[in-house]
């Protein structure tokens, strides 16, 4: 059990270097963008160009989220709750019941 714990903590460690140095590989990516465009246009027009685009992905992507998070089921389990007032209204009758 011991030694599962520990395969299990070094693979999700593994697991984070692996996002971390994904991290840095976009960075650098978005870097080698700007610096692509800045042989056709001015540095600085360059970086906010490519800043744009980025934005506006993400707020593509915010709403796509958006959208199928509202088209999600409800959060709360209807059937439950359905279940519970039910329950609660038969021992509301039981208790007037075994008061009369």
């Amino acid at each position: 059990m011991v030694q599962k714990g520990r395969r299990s903590g070094i693979g999700l460690g593994l697991f984070g270097g692996a996002g971390a140095v994904a991290w840095f590989g976009i960075g650098s990516l978005v870097t080698a963008a700007i610096l692509g465009l800045s042989l056709v246009v001015a540095p600085w027009l360059a970086a906010v160009i490519v800043g744009v685009v980025l934005l506006l992905t993400a707020s593509a992507l915010a709403m796509v989220g958006r959208r199928e998070v509202s088209q999600a089921t409800p959060v709360l389990p209807q059937e439950s709750m359905q279940s519970v007032r039910r329950d609660v209204e038969a021992v509301k009758e039981g208790i007037h019941h075994d008061r009369s």
